[in-house]
């Protein structure tokens, strides 16, 4: 039976970003007897941390991006069945993307890697994401929020029609849209029928939680 990994150890490679030592660490804990769930917690610690760095300052974009892939890695080995993984670990179910007409990325990305970093379950879609592919991933997926990025004022008309779209088959019921990027505002997110906007990428996770908890 192998020895159960060292706590400071797995945090030290979920915050180098190294995805290959945290799947090691993953399978060691599961060899040395250790449930998946117990075996999780200290990634989960460290993943947090990693967030916490980011909001501090004192970790970039790109960091804690290579730290949220170290932490898949790990997620992977532990909970083969993502279905089962969701149900027992998911603060809740995102589906984002940059809305269509739209390419820009690191904004959207950044608060796919917060979520993701504080218990979320996160369906990113990328950019240029079609209105209809947003429909279908509701659908489908059942997402709790959907988060929608926009960079340019020309595309931000497409969060409103998204979310006409969603009230026309019935399904903006079920869901609850976030909306951001530079010319989002508040205002225009009460005036198209958003459930929130968030200036940056903390605040949008902040502003997930307090929905779910309302």
């Amino acid at each position: 039976m192998s020895t159960t990994p060292n706590p400071e150890e797995i945090k030290q490679a979920i915050l180098d970003g190294n995805a290959e030592l945290a799947a090691s660490f993953a399978t060691s804990s599961l060899q040395s007897g250790l449930e998946p769930l117990q075996a999780l917690t200290p990634f989960i610690e460290a993943i947090r941390h990693a967030g916490y760095l980011f909001d501090q300052g004192e970790f970039f974009l790109p960091q804690l991006l290579m730290s949220a892939k170290a932490m898949q890695a790990a997620m992977d080995l532990l909970f083969p069945d993502k279905a089962a993984a969701s149900a027992h670990l998911s603060r809740g179910k995102v589906v984002a993307g940059t809305i269509q007409g739209d390419t820009h990325e690191i904004g959207k990305n950044l608060v796919c890697a917060l979520l993701s970093a504080n218990g979320f379950e996160v369906i990113d879609l990328g950019a240029n994401v079609s209105l209809d592919r947003f429909i279908a991933a509701t659908v489908d997926q059942k997402p709790d929020f959907l988060v929608l990025s926009a960079l340019l004022t020309t595309t931000m008309v497409n969060q409103k029609k998204l979310i006409d779209m969603l009230t026309e088959q019935d399904l903006r019921k079920n869901v609850r849209v976030l909306v951001g990027g530079a010319p989002v505002t508040s205002d225009w997110a009460a005036e198209i029928g958003a459930d929130g906007y968030a200036p940056d990428a903390a605040r949008a996770v902040d502003l997930a939680v307090s929905l779910l908890e309302a």
